[in-house]
């Protein structure tokens, strides 16, 4: 039934020539074109815009997007599952499974990384900040997996192929079998990979220059990048082809885009380092097909970057033993032990709030060691600055450097340099005690083969302690390392004074 609508009536006269009549129905003639309001940094939907994101609490971040007709990323009014789907097999747990194939590329750190190799039909995430070598080392490991013989194409999407060929000549990559592209349009890429035989592994830069037709939304955005790792995950499971795609990462460390993309990828990968340092980690944060916080170094140099098998000697190679405020840490990253210098240093603040500038480390783990001493052990440090830095660029994530930074803090406040044949490792509780920690003999065997001959750790931490060429000094609180390092500065001056004789 439809009614006529005149906007404009004048009393009694007859309505002008040129006016506008509105049919109004049961049903629009025209669909409205559905819009929501997303947050690029979480991810969330919302209905209208704020300014703050009640998910995330960023601000400034949610933005319009158009809702796609259909397909992947389809709104709310997409069309719900109608009628019956096929059966899927079900098997039992407890049959036989095989340890999955993989292409092992040769670059050895990215292999350790990785778990062994690229496993066929798996998808990777690989973050990092820009110019911090992404895109060389994945051209590197891809060229080295070509030259074994694989079928491996390399689709970029920020850069010429000029470009890429540019770089693969500096590298001395130019020969490599490596197939090229560049392209941004997802259809036309995977049309391109379905219409010739699978490749063994496929390499996307970036996953936000990517972008799909069948939305509205510009590349970039939270849409996009999840439609288009959605398309591209699911073409690396049909087509058995080992996916990588590369993301850039926000100010904050984080790959950008919505958190549901390294929920659909197999594994997680962070390329971190210092614009200062040679030195680059490749760190898994995620691996369904290995360890996860496997770390693997690498070192920048003119050819690109080097593999480092021993990190704990590049980390150690330039520290100074005669220096207060300078601790060795065995930690262990992954599978891999490691060994790096803390370094502290305090000084006397001229403001009403001390400053506390920490590197490497967790700043709240630092607040909570610095409030331990103060309360534990009667250091005053409420008016002092403390600079706290993990040398080499390695960041580290486990409590069991606590006793270190404690160790390096204390020899800063007294300035007495700690023993340089000496590693320390321990977590710290509130309380004051020095707690176990894991994996103690790999840290202690890296330790002996880098020639320390010492160790002060937790007391009761276990019975069987390999490095039979160690010097045990076991601590049960933080009073026992301060009389620790006491004792070893009686005995250096007592050495100092016969010396002097």
């Amino acid at each position: 039934r439809l009614s006529v609508c005149r906007p404009w009536i004048a009393s009694s006269a007859s309505p002008p020539r040129n006016d506008v009549f509105f049919l109004k129905g049961k049903h629009d003639t025209m669909a409205r074109q559905s819009r929501t309001f997303v947050c690029q940094s979480c991810g969330a939907v919302t209905s209208r815009w704020a300014g703050r994101c009640e998910a995330c609490g960023e601000w400034n971040t949610i933005v319009e997007e158009a809702g796609a007709a259909g397909g992947v990323g389809a709104g709310p009014a997409a069309k719900t599952l109608q009628g019956k789907g096929r059966k899927i097999e079900l098997v039992e747990m407890s049959g036989e499974s095989a340890e999955p194939p993989r292409y092992v590329t040769g670059v050895g750190e990215f292999d350790r990384v990785t778990g062994g190799g690229l496993v066929p039909g798996s998808a990777l995430l690989v973050g990092g900040d820009p110019g911090i070598g992404k895109s060389t080392l994945l051209l590197q490991a891809m060229a080295a997996l070509a030259n074994k013989g694989h079928s491996v194409v390399y689709i970029s999407g920020e850069e010429a192929i000029a470009q890429v060929r540019m770089r693969a000549r500096r590298l001395g990559l130019a020969e490599a079998p490596v197939q090229l592209g560049a392209e941004t349009n997802l259809k036309d890429i995977i049309g391109t990979l379905e219409g010739r035989q699978a490749p063994d592994a496929v390499v996307i830069d970036s996953i936000q220059t990517m972008w799909a037709d069948n939305l509205d939304s510009a590349p970039g955005t939270v849409s996009q990048v999840r439609a288009s790792a959605q398309e591209l995950v699911r073409f690396a499971k049909k087509s058995n082809t080992a996916v990588i795609l590369v993301g850039h990462v926000t100010k904050e460390g984080q790959i950008a885009g919505p958190r549901v993309v390294e929920h659909m990828v197999d594994a997680v990968i962070y390329f971190e380092g210092e614009r200062g340092h040679q030195f680059r980690i490749l760190r898994a944060v995620k691996n369904r097909f290995g360890p996860a916080n496997e770390i693997g170094v690498f070192e920048m140099g003119e050819l690109g970057l080097a593999e480092v098998p021993n990190p704990s000697a590049l980390f150690l190679g330039e520290r100074d033993g005669g220096t207060s405020g300078s601790a060795v840490f065995a930690g262990i990253e992954g599978t891999r032990p490691v060994l790096v210098e803390i370094q502290a240093l305090t000084a006397q603040s001229t403001l009403g709030t001390p400053r506390r500038a920490v590197v490497g480390w967790d700043s709240g783990r630092l607040s909570m060691v610095l409030a331990v001493l103060e309360a534990r052990c009667g250091l005053s440090l409420a008016g002092q600055d403390v600079y706290l830095n993990v040398a080499g660029g390695l960041r580290i994530n486990e409590p069991a450097a606590d006793l270190s930074v404690a160790a390096a803090l204390i020899s800063s406040i007294t300035g007495t340099p700690l023993p340089s044949d000496c590693v320390i490792f321990g977590e710290i509780s509130l309380s004051g005690a020095v707690r176990p920690v894991s994996q103690m003999d790999a840290r202690l065997k890296e330790a002996e083969k880098l020639g320390f001959t010492r160790a002060i750790l937790p007391g009761g931490a276990g019975k069987s302690r390999s490095g039979a060429g160690l010097k045990f000094t076991e601590i049960s609180d933080l009073a026992g390392l301060i009389a620790c390092l006491a004792t070893e500065e009686q005995k250096g001056s007592k050495r100092r004074r016969d010396g002097d004789m």
